[in-house]
């Protein structure tokens, strides 16, 4: 059974950037296909990017394409967001997301594919 303990949001204002961190225990991250989904009071889950476990391969949502940035370290067990040129419309509850696929380069944007979550960080844009 993994553990997804998401860390490092707070406060930004508007134009300003976070890192994100989500720390994985109970199994190796480099096992996992990782993700980060956000989601706004009154809205639904939202697809932010995705990490495949082998190959390299990331993958963005629309909304956060070209100013997110997903990363890994497998050393520590840890996957980041780098969010730059932060607006309002990205305040919202920041969720690491797991799903086990050894050596694959499958990434996915639903969050119903995914069966590992963290409990969530708030990330607040002030404008």
């Amino acid at each position: 059974q993994v553990q997804l303990v998401e860390s490092g949001g707070g406060l930004v204002q508007a134009g300003g950037s976070l890192r994100l961190s989500c720390a994985i225990s109970g199994r190796s991250s480099s096992l996992y296909t990782l993700a980060w989904f956000r989601q706004a009071p009154g809205k639904e889950r939202e697809f932010a990017a995705a990490s495949s476990s082998g190959g390299g391969r990331t993958y963005y949502g629309d909304s956060v394409n070209d100013r997110f940035t997903i990363s890994r370290d497998n050393a520590k067990n840890t996957v980041y967001l780098h969010m730059n040129s932060l607006t309002p419309a990205d305040t919202a509850v920041y969720y690491c997301a797991a799903r086990i696929t050894p050596c694959s380069t499958t990434v996915s944007s639903s969050p119903s594919w995914y069966n590992s979550w963290g409990q969530g960080t708030q990330v607040t844009v002030s404008s």
